[in-house]
């Protein structure tokens, strides 16, 4: 598997101390990097990946490290530096190398590494005959480097993982990015213990990607389904349609929830156009005060900002823009936020998830009122909310959860426009929807349960035959 080690530290790492974590390996280890330098490799002559480590990030966000690495670890107070290091075991003396790099790096900065004990700053030698085989023949020139992944096959690049909890580092977006480019899969392997946070499991989306989980009693399942997964031609497969006795005996914790608040708002691309404000909205509405921080990857490093997401969206367009936001410690709170063009105009579509340790601290009975200021102020057109008893620490664990019931649903004005006020005020529903909005441009707001009643979902769809395309 992947080793991963950290460092925090509380100074920047310059050019001094990179090349001295870097020569950790002595001369021998050749240096590459992806496309954009935010990820630099160690390799053997041979071409055989090492270790990867990524950009130094300044993190400012307080408790981002707690949240990713567990409460035990002795992080600086922010902004501090973090810098990964990633080792594959295709190599043994891999792992050691990394805790080098990043022992060298705390030694002239400060600091601390993460995981405790894997520190330590001798060189590490990487025999000869370990170095390359004929497999390993470094690519041409003008190949892009594939990041380093513990198994490539002509279908799939399996990570190998083994950490508490695997987010959604700089890495693994570049290993998603490179299998898209190479129409290839990721398969994220781990071990039972093993959580995923919910950027991650949003960014790995659904097939060809799996989540697979390798049990200590010997074959694997999925992760997400719990559908026993076998190596089949280079790639995992199902086998059949048991689901793994892992997968269902866990439980979550008793009374905690997960609220998930989907919207899409849409506004036309003005020049004084700022993103993010709907976002921040709800965030406010929700819990009383705005995100934290955001970033294009955890850990999450900048302070909210909408005015900066702007310019990093004004930046990539018209490519699609991906961000993580998440909230201040001691209210879970995370969201994934993704900014297009449209023919209509600027498209955002936000996922906003809150976890509660008591049911009764959901905050359902101000859910119209979110739906209204957004109508009224951010030009939303669809949202869903949906409640399910699940870890309220907002991580995803390889066991059944309790699946997510609708609460709600709000059709914004100009999708009421479409489908007509008169056909979309009368759903075959016993509560009927609330008018939201002016009189001119309604909006209509579809209460659905409180999520208690499996019955919602029928609701849901009933609802979604009535309004046709009303519904994404």
């Amino acid at each position: 598997m992947t080793k991963d080690v950290i460092a925090l530290t509380p100074k920047m790492p310059d050019t001094r101390s990179l090349l001295a974590g870097l020569q950790a390996g002595g001369p021998e280890p050749a240096l590459t990097a992806t496309d954009d330098g935010a990820v630099v490799h160690l390799c053997t002559a041979a071409g055989r990946p090492l270790v990867s480590v990524e950009a130094p990030l300044l993190v400012h966000v307080h408790g981002e490290a707690e949240r990713l690495l567990g409460s035990q670890v002795a992080a600086p107070e922010p902004p501090f530096w973090w810098t990964e290091a990633r080792a594959s075991t295709a190599v043994p003396e891999a792992e050691s190398l990394a805790g080098s790099v990043c022992g060298r790096l705390t030694m002239l900065l400060g600091g601390t590494v993460w995981p405790p004990g894997a520190a330590h700053t001798g060189r590490v030698t990487v025999p000869r005959e370990t170095a390359g085989t004929a497999g390993d023949a470094p690519a041409a020139p003008d190949t892009p480097v594939f990041p380093i992944v513990d198994v490539l096959t002509d279908s799939t690049a399996v990570v190998l993982a083994d950490r508490p909890l695997v987010p959604l580092t700089a890495w693994l977006s570049d290993v998603l990015r490179a299998t898209v480019r190479a129409n290839r899969a990721l398969h994220l392997v781990t071990p039972p213990h093993v959580r995923l946070t919910l950027p991650l499991r949003t960014a790995l989306g659904g097939a060809p990607n799996r989540w697979v989980i390798q049990d200590p009693a010997g074959g694997y399942h999925d992760g997400l389904s719990g559908v026993r997964l076998v190596w089949r031609d280079g790639t995992f497969t199902p086998e059949g349609t048991t689901v793994a006795d892992a997968f269902t005996a866990a439980a979550t914790p008793p009374g905690q929830r997960r609220l998930t608040v989907s919207f899409r708002t849409v506004r036309p691309a003005e020049a004084g156009l700022v993103l993010g404000r709907a976002l921040e909205a709800a965030w406010r509405h929700l819990t009383g005060a705005p995100p934290a921080g955001w970033g294009t990857a955890e850990p999450v490093n900048l302070p909210w900002s909408p005015r900066q997401l702007t310019d990093l969206a004004r930046d990539r367009a018209p490519a699609p823009t991906h961000v993580v936001a998440v909230g201040a410690p001691g209210r879970p709170a995370v969201a994934t936020h993704r900014v297009t063009r449209t023919t209509a105009g600027v498209a955002e579509d936000t996922t906003l998830t809150l976890g509660y340790t008591d049911p009764a601290e959901v905050p359902l009975g101000i859910l119209e009122s979110l739906a209204a200021a957004l109508v009224a102020e951010h030009g939303l057109t669809t949202m869903l909310t949906t409640l399910c008893r699940a870890r309220a620490d907002l991580t995803l664990p390889p066991y059944l959860e309790g699946p997510p019931l609708p609460i709600a649903f709000t059709l914004g004005p100009r999708d009421v426009r479409t489908i007509g006020l008169t056909h979309a005020r009368r759903p075959p529903l016993a509560v009927k929807p609330r008018q939201l909005g002016s009189p001119g441009e309604p909006a209509l707001h579809y209460p659905l349960g409180d999520g208690t009643d499996a019955g919602a979902w029928t609701a849901l769809q009933i609802l979604h035959r009535h309004l046709g395309n009303g519904l994404p």
